[in-house]
């Protein structure tokens, strides 16, 4: 696939038994509003969405990166509840480099510890190396983020470095943040333990 394709292929309906990934649209407002107000979620983001005010910010951000290309924006939905989960998103989307991020990952607390999370990174690790081409997908966090950065490794990413004082937190502290990544050369393999992790852990609705 030609790397001036991302644009187009970049949004898609992915879905496996466990979830469902789709394009951001209106109609996932309220559901996930309710989800975003607990502050617990918001720790280690740039940005908060637990109040209305701040929740209506970000997702009509979500909805103006979609529709400018500049974010493929994804709303999850757990089959197992039959309820909106969460977001992610693939942004940084370097075309002529085939390398893109995925970030701007959130769940609702119920949804987290029961696969939703593997299983996302799953489809979208899956359709960026085997539908959009891409050579590197890479991930990053905060340093002090101890379970986002074991979720890295535990799906396969490399750590590769720390970029400190990075931005601003909402608190005011400066960030230092962690890269991670994989390479289209490691995904079968790593997709192959992934995929094996994430059946074999334990979902209770």
């Amino acid at each position: 696939m030609s790397a001036s394709a991302w644009r187009d292929t970049a949004s898609a309906v992915l879905e496996n038994d466990h979830v469902r990934l789709e394009p951001v649209s209106e109609a996932a407002r309220e559901p996930l509003r309710v989800l975003a107000r607990d502050a617990c979620i918001w720790t280690y983001f740039v940005g908060r969405g637990d109040s209305d005010e701040a929740f209506d910010s970000m997702f009509d951000a979500m909805l103006t990166d979609q529709r400018a290309g500049t974010r493929a924006v994804y709303t999850i939905y757990d089959k197992l509840t039959g309820r909106f989960a969460g977001s992610s998103s693939y942004g940084n989307m370097a075309e002529s480099e085939r390398r893109l991020e995925i970030g701007w990952s959130w769940l609702g607390r119920r949804f987290q510890g029961r696969g939703v999370n593997g299983w996302t990174k799953y489809l979208l690790l899956e359709h960026a190396f085997e539908r959009m081409d891409a050579e590197r997908v890479e991930f990053k966090t905060d340093a002090f983020n101890r379970q986002a950065r074991a979720g890295l490794r535990n799906i396969g990413a490399r750590e590769e470095g720390m970029l400190r004082s990075y931005n601003y937190m909402p608190d005011g502290r400066r960030r230092d943040a962690v890269y991670y990544a994989i390479l289209a050369g490691e995904w079968p393999a790593t997709k192959e333990r992934l995929r094996r992790r994430v059946t074999a852990s334990v979902a209770v609705p």
